[in-house]
């Protein structure tokens, strides 16, 4: 007898996956898939930056604990005449062992329409089952529902699909920036078409499908200095979706219901108002998530966090922060002066009114000559963050990325991820009518209680992270045994500054450090973590060695002046 979650499939799919979609159908647990993948893996997931390394000694499958009716003898009917007495009752038969219990078969995934897909995994993640309390994988305190959203990112990862169209004249379209304050959803496109196992050619297996455009490009080309018209940015988008929905069938079925498109500038939101369908129906992930302006509907679009990305080559440069001991600042804030929440915080903070609060406009010279902005943030407790013009601020991530707990003030704002994370454990939320009882509301959190936040800012760090290139096997964990000498290698190689002087395994189980990394390619050159040939036959040329060489002595210099933490030759244990 089949197990009962497919014969109720089977039971209502015949109709479902030859008939038309309803208009809002797989909405919801596409959203979800998508949310729950994160927040950066970022690209291997669509939304999500998230990085989960599952572990390969956690199942996955879970143990039906019935048998089939038909597998057991049924008792002898009871009679009437007069017998002797019964003999003893057999002992209590002995409880089956985990070989002998049979298990749940994982269904045929790619068998499946796009429809029956997305119910098999919508019922699946309502029944997650509990994550062990020591998962190695996740920390509960950082999820509202870790079960559900472990159990969510595993069908993800071995279900979603998604299509990405090919139209769209460039630089609008397939060329977001790569750096600034709206890099984020540059690097979502740039990781997800680099993502194989998520992306399809043919359409008719996706589950979602991708507008790639850029909110950014779409304003340096479009919009007329100081002319306040977002009116052209909106009608070109319009077009755009009218154009796909009379040239492919896949739109109209849905009316956009399972398209999704990504826009971090803070006019994204509205280039998507001209047009209904893809303003009410399809899946928006925004950097401004405003929920009072009726644009972004919390629980079927997504708030993606806002990425300051300095170096597209090395985006992981300076991420990492100092120990509570060494934080001296309670509190820090630098910025332009816009908006309607930053006026005030400086009215009441700034200007060196008080040394533990650290408020200013832009960091004054005399300032920065002896701690930079970067070094503010990590010699702080707390780094506030508020609104500009719009309620999402970079400063968020740089928080996270700096190892900072986050104080938000911006009212109506749907924090990134917030259908999955638990924003209290790792953040502080002051309402914009406290600013003048902040530094009470900071003093009044025990020290027992940061250490706590701050230890999960410290384990949150990595879903948040962009990496140079999508690293699916380390998140999924596909991979089994210890990390080798040229896993190491290759994360230097491309700029991971986080793999410097992380303990890892060797090929005799050793931890190594990075001064003990195979070197190709180098002759007379001293011998520096930056400088490590790829994989394979490839060898690395003088003029990229001379450019390390110069980038590792600037490294160097910055190390020694204070405005760099240097992680060569200490044993940090891999997270």
């Amino acid at each position: 007898m089949p197990p009962s979650h497919l014969a109720a499939t089977a039971a209502q799919s015949p109709a479902s996956s030859r008939g038309r979609r309803p208009r809002h159908g797989g909405t919801m647990i596409s959203a979800s898939c998508c949310r729950a993948a994160a927040l950066a893996a970022a690209a291997a997931t669509a939304f999500l930056t998230f990085s989960l390394p599952l572990s390969p000694s956690v199942s996955t499958t879970r143990h039906t604990g019935e048998l089939s009716a038909a597998s057991s003898t049924p008792p002898p009917h009871p009679t009437l005449a007069t017998v002797s007495p019964p003999p003893p009752s057999p002992p209590p038969p002995k409880p089956a062992t985990s070989a002998a219990t049979p298990r749940k078969r994982e269904p045929s995934y790619w068998r499946m329409a796009p429809e029956e897909a997305l119910r098999y995994a919508k019922k699946e993640i309502m029944a997650a089952e509990p994550v062990a309390a020591a998962d190695p994988d996740l920390y509960a305190p950082l999820f509202k529902n870790v079960s559900q959203f472990k159990r969510s990112y595993q069908l993800m990862e071995r279900i979603l699909k998604v299509y990405i169209y090919q139209d769209g004249r460039r630089p609008i379209f397939h060329t977001p920036p790569l750096s600034g304050i709206y890099a984020s959803e540059g690097w979502f496109m740039k990781l997800l078409k680099k993502s194989r196992p998520f992306v399809v050619a043919d359409a008719a297996k996706a589950h979602l499908f991708y507008l790639p455009y850029s909110s950014q490009n779409l304003r340096l080309s479009l919009y007329v200095p100081d002319s306040h018209n977002l009116r052209p940015l909106a009608v070109y988008l319009r077009d755009f979706v009218k154009g796909l929905a009379a040239k492919y069938p896949f739109w109209n079925r849905t009316r956009g219901a399972d398209h999704f498109l990504v826009a971090c500038h803070d006019w994204g939101p509205y280039t998507t108002t001209a047009h209904r369908d893809l303003s009410r129906n399809s899946i928006k992930a925004l950097c401004n998530a405003d929920s009072s302006e009726g644009i972004f509907t919390p629980g079927k679009d997504v708030s993606l966090p806002e990425t300051t990305i300095r170096t597209p080559k090395r985006p992981l440069r300076y991420v990492g922060g100092l120990p509570i001991s060494r934080r001296h600042i309670l509190a820090f804030f630098a910025g332009n002066v816009h908006g309607r929440v930053r006026p005030v915080l400086l009215q009441h903070w700034g200007k060196g009114q008080d040394e533990d609060m650290r408020v200013y406009a832009l960091l004054p010279g005399r300032v920065s000559r002896t701690m930079t902005y970067i070094d503010h943030m990590k010699n702080s407790r707390f780094c506030l963050c508020p609104m500009g013009y719009e309620v999402n601020s970079p400063r968020i991530v740089e928080a996270l990325y700096y190892e900072c707990v986050p104080v938000i003030i911006a009212d109506n704002f749907v924090l990134p991820f917030s259908d999955v994370l638990d924003w209290s454990a790792f953040s502080v939320v002051v309402a914009e009518k406290d600013i003048p009882d902040l530094k009470k509301i900071l003093q009044g959190i025990s020290l027992r209680r940061y250490v706590a936040m701050h230890d999960c800012v410290k384990r949150l760090q990595r879903h948040f992270l962009w990496h140079a290139r999508p690293l699916r096997d380390f998140l999924t964990s596909q991979r089994s045994g210890p990390r080798t000498t040229y896993d190491h290698a290759e994360e230097i190689s491309r700029g991971d500054e986080r793999a410097c002087g992380e303990r890892y395994e060797g090929k005799e189980g050793q931890p190594h450090r990075a001064g003990d990394l195979p070197v190709e390619g180098v002759l007379t050159e001293p011998r520096h973590p930056q400088i490590v040939a790829r994989r394979g036959s490839r060898r690395r040329g003088h003029e990229e060695i001379r450019q390390d060489l110069q980038q590792s002595q600037e490294d160097d210099d910055e190390a020694r002046n204070g405005r760099a933490t240097r992680l060569l030759g200490v044993n940090v244990s891999l997270a």
